[in-house]
């Protein structure tokens, strides 16, 4: 597997500086064909000969791969392929043709042996899979893993609730619901800190190349994936509940890589701010708000849910949920106000919850009277407001069926 990950990577890195080196001296799109071709010739030289060494299956899928990402990046869709280091993820992509699985045993292509693996599942259930693929990969902390692709049925509707929500996504509190429940941060890379920055200490000691550096580096990388486990599991048990409890699920469109620029890039005068804009910066990631906002996505289509994206230029947290009156300011550091049109008492992050859920209702169809906040009446200083001032493409308002 070694080998395999190896000669995935080196046609990956090559097949890439190719491609880059044809674009921008001469202007030229590389397809697939071409890669495919220029791999094949490569096995026939003695240079790279080891080449048929490992199956073809696993690289071939890597020249399919990059060939998506190109075409992800030329649609905007995604940043422009990076070349893949030898430290970091390793992973082979075996279709139909390249293994076996039978009677719960797993060989793949010009392997001599079964690939033994650990199966949480009953054994059943295993040995009735058909997988469509087999991904074999390595983390950087030296875990392996055996993924299954396999066709499946389409998941029934969730029963309806009749409940909608509007969620708050925040720093301070991860996440605040219309209904005044609180979701706290858990803070999950500050929990861990303390041994991360240990372990990064003792790796910076050791001598480049050496094996105790080599050991000090698994470390921190499994230092890391405990953090990013924690994280996952977190976002799932949150996104699971908000879509087994709601039928309709309001969120904002936040500028997360904003966000993060904005805290990492401003300049302070030396001292508290400077490391306080770095905290924030590093809280925001931490939150990973952007994969929260991908699960809920993903899962109210699975489960028939709807899921509407305020605009994010909405100011949910300017308008009192009551009557409508806008403020002309209100600080970061407010937390709480009083409406001077209804003399309403607010938490901010409530009220703002109300309102991105009375602007979903109004996106997804329901009673118009129900959308506290967006076209009411103007009072005092307020104007009238629209519930979404403009519809962000791809996921606003997402009316999703069952797939």
């Amino acid at each position: 597997m070694g080998r395999t990950f190896g000669c995935v990577r080196l046609v990956w890195n090559k097949t890439l500086a190719e491609r880059h080196r044809a674009y921008h001296a001469h202007g030229k799109k590389t397809s697939y064909k071409e890669t495919d071709a220029a791999l094949t010739a490569w096995k026939k030289t003695d240079e790279l000969a080891f080449l048929s060494e490992v199956s073809s299956v696993p690289l071939q899928q890597t020249l399919r791969h990059q060939h998506t990402a190109y075409a992800n990046f030329f649609a905007g869709r995604a940043r422009y392929p990076r070349f893949k280091p030898r430290n970091g993820r390793q992973s082979a992509h075996y279709t139909r043709s390249a293994f076996r699985l039978r009677g719960g045993k797993l060989t793949l292509a010009k392997h001599t042996a079964p690939l033994e693996f650990v199966w949480s599942w009953d054994d059943e259930t295993l040995e009735t899979l058909n997988p469509t693929m087999v991904i074999v990969s390595r983390e950087p902390d030296g875990r392996w893993y055996v993924t299954l692709a396999v066709d499946t049925d389409d998941p029934e509707p969730q029963p309806e609730t009749g409940s909608a929500v509007g969620v708050d996504l925040g720093v301070k509190d991860f996440a605040v619901l219309s209904t005044g429940e609180k979701i706290a941060n858990p803070k999950h890379l500050d929990r861990k800190a303390r041994n991360l920055a240990r372990y990064q200490r003792q790796m910076a000691r050791k001598q480049k190349g050496s094996n105790n550096r080599r050991k000090a580096k698994t470390k921190v990388a499994r230092a890391h994936r405990k953090i990013r486990c924690a994280r996952t599991d977190f976002l799932h048990r949150t996104t699971t509940n908000l879509v087994r409890e709601h039928d309709v699920i309001a969120i904002e469109d936040l500028n997360i890589a904003g966000m993060a620029r904005s805290a990492k890039g401003t300049v302070a005068k030396p001292g508290r701010n400077v490391r306080a804009k770095s905290g924030l910066n590093r809280a925001v990631m931490d939150a990973a708000l952007g994969e929260f906002r991908r699960q809920l996505e993903y899962k109210t289509t699975r489960a028939g849910k709807t899921l509407v994206v305020i605009d994010r230029w909405y100011p949910s947290s300017k308008t009192c949920s009551a009557c409508g009156h806008l403020l002309e300011k209100l600080s970061l550091s407010t937390r709480a106000w009083t409406c001077p049109g209804c003399r309403t008492r607010h938490d901010r992050d409530i009220n703002a919850a109300k309102n991105i859920l009375a602007a979903g209702r109004a996106v997804a169809g329901e009673t118009p009277g129900d959308a506290c906040g967006a076209d009411v009446s103007p009072q005092g200083s307020s104007l009238r407001q629209s519930a979404v001032k403009q519809e962000p493409s791809g996921a606003s308002p997402i009316a999703i069926p069952a797939l």
